[in-house]
């Protein structure tokens, strides 16, 4: 019972970095100016993904105007549900 609870809870969780992490991405090529709506959306966003990106930033080398911290982070992501869901 537990298990169960303890399992859902970590996927439901996984699903929220996750889509928090692509929201991110995808915010990033919008244009946010003086947009209000936008600003605070995307100040939430980067309160919730930059604690999971800043250590990946670190180790990653620099790439120049790239940043594949967002996509190893997804892999990361999807690896450790991945391990939780074989363990529960």
């Amino acid at each position: 019972m537990i298990s169960t609870f303890l399992s859902n809870f970590f996927s439901i969780f996984v699903e929220i970095l996750y889509l928090a992490i692509l929201a991110r991405v995808i915010l990033s090529w919008i244009p946010v100016g003086s947009n209000k709506v936008l600003n605070s959306i995307l100040r939430v966003v980067y309160a919730i993904t930059e604690p999971i990106l800043i250590p990946i930033k670190k180790v990653l080398p620099r790439t120049g105007m790239f940043d594949f911290s967002p996509m190893v982070a997804l892999v990361l992501l999807i690896i450790l549900q991945n391990i939780v869901k074989r363990i529960f």
